[in-house]
């Protein structure tokens, strides 16, 4: 049975009101209207609604069944409405960001701080994960948004906004400190013991490519999973780490780590934030990317 929801509508106003004059007076329309669009439902459901009394119109036995499930359709609908505003008012929602473990610690904490204490009743989620997995969980619509180290092979499906500058570097702990006295080639830094990134990290192919434009293929000693292992195991001396230079102010400062400055200039790299071309972000991933942006 196809009815208008707008005669449940009528109806629903007309029975909560006792009278059509008054259910006519909240809707903003006649009277005629009212008692047309009543008219209406009656014939499309084949039977009686009301019936006039001297104290006017009251609900036959099965206009007050039908009463009884509109009103709880009516109330989800309002209480729908009410969810909707809440989240677009950022009073309600949820918000899932994947990122690496060290944006998540260096780049994405301090923003999502301000974004909890702003919206408190946001839920926020963080996945972890390297740029391909964060990639793949947005395609699959597990996160809303990811934070990633640029450049990305360039996606169709991908919306890439560009949010922060980084730039790459050299360190290594007191066993090489000697290298540090004078600007290397990276040539000469090869031969050193390394530690790099996992293949297929954004970091180790963008230091990967940086060599060969230089006609040198890096072979590292060791391959890590994450920046903050690097750091760890130059600073007891296993080797030269390719780290990001932003995060490791105190370590500088305190020369527990030293940066290895090259001959040949890393140009500075961007982060990213990522989200799907076709799909709309919700108010609440929006007013985020805003945060980050700024």
């Amino acid at each position: 049975m196809n009815i208008n929801f707008e005669l449940y509508r009528v109806f629903y106003f007309v029975s909560k009101a006792g009278s059509i004059s008054n259910a006519a007076k909240e809707l903003y329309i006649s009277q005629p209207a009212v008692s047309q669009a009543i008219k209406q439902l009656e014939e499309k459901l084949g039977g009686q609604l009301f019936f006039r009394t001297s104290k006017g119109i009251i609900l036959t036995a099965e206009g007050e069944v039908l009463y009884k499930y509109i009103e709880q359709a009516y109330s989800f609908i309002t209480t729908a409405e009410q969810k909707f505003a809440e989240m677009q008012n950022l009073l309600s929602g949820e918000i899932r960001i994947g990122a690496s473990d060290t944006l998540c610690r260096y780049f994405l904490i301090p923003h999502l701080e301000k974004f909890h204490r702003d919206f408190p009743e946001i839920r926020i989620q963080v996945t972890n994960r390297t740029t391909a997995e964060i990639i793949s969980q947005l395609k699959l619509g597990k996160v809303d948004l990811g934070i990633v180290n640029l450049p990305l092979e360039t996606e169709n499906q991908l919306v890439i906004k560009e949010s922060g500058v980084i730039q790459d570097c050299f360190v290594a702990g007191p066993n090489y400190k000697f290298l540090a006295d004078t600007e290397i080639a990276l040539a000469d830094l090869a031969r050193y013991p390394l530690l790099l990134l996992d293949k297929g990290t954004v970091t180790r192919r963008y230091i990967d490519r940086f060599a060969a434009g230089y006609g040198i293929t890096l072979l590292p000693e060791v391959e890590l999973g994450s920046i903050d292992l690097l750091v760890e195991f130059a600073k007891i001396g296993l080797g030269i780490s390719f780290v990001i230079k932003d995060y490791l102010a105190t370590e500088l400062a305190e020369q527990t780590l030293y940066e290895i400055k090259l001959r040949e200039p890393i140009s500075p790299r961007k982060i990213g934030i990522v989200t799907l071309k076709d799909v709309p972000l919700s108010a609440v991933a929006k007013k985020f990317i805003e945060i980050l942006e700024t």
